[in-house]
């Protein structure tokens, strides 16, 4: 009758509820991280202060926010990266994320996009159809993308955006 007790049942669903919790308070740092590399100092650096917004609104402890800012300067070397790529039915995607090695990074989004029937674009060849205004993706042009399409693309997006170094996904579709 092992799994029967009710520590069991809480230690399992804990557990879980902890995973999801790390891996956001993981990327969140990370955007905080890269965010003070520049400046240090929130008042002189909108970026940073937007970052600590966001890490705020995800609960992320002030202490943890803090401790990023501090050890920005002698942090790995994060970079941002962009990967356009084409979903299902050719909707436009864009993969912004944080990375330390960009190569490493790249080549594992390329090998989610290969496994889920969608394929990695060349530099510009997908990001023309999106503006950037305040820091945000919109698209320009909408796909259209039936109901079998839009469930493959929410798929996609989730196995992507469980990767530790996506930030964020933007498509096109309709």
């Amino acid at each position: 009758m092992s799994g029967h007790n009710k520590y069991s049942q809480i230690k399992d669903r804990k557990g879980a509820q902890d995973a999801k919790k790390s891996a956001v308070y993981t990327k969140m740092l990370a955007l905080v991280a890269v965010a003070a590399k520049q400046n240090p100092n929130p008042d002189n650096n909108p970026r940073l202060r937007a970052a600590i917004e966001r890490a705020k609104e995800a609960k992320v402890p002030l202490e943890n926010i803090e401790r990023a800012v501090n050890k920005a300067a002698e942090a790995k070397n994060l970079e941002d990266v962009l990967i356009e790529a084409y979903g299902p039915e050719g909707v436009g995607m864009l993969v912004e994320g944080i990375t330390d090695n960009s190569n490493r990074t790249i080549s594992e989004i390329r090998h989610l996009l290969d496994e889920n029937g969608a394929k990695m674009a060349n530099q510009g060849s997908v990001q023309w159809s999106f503006e950037k205004v305040n820091n945000n993706w919109q698209m320009k042009f909408a796909q259209p993308v039936s109901e079998s399409g839009k469930k493959q693309l929410q798929g996609l997006i989730e196995k992507i955006e469980e990767h530790n170094d996506v930030q964020r996904v933007i498509t096109n579709a309709q």
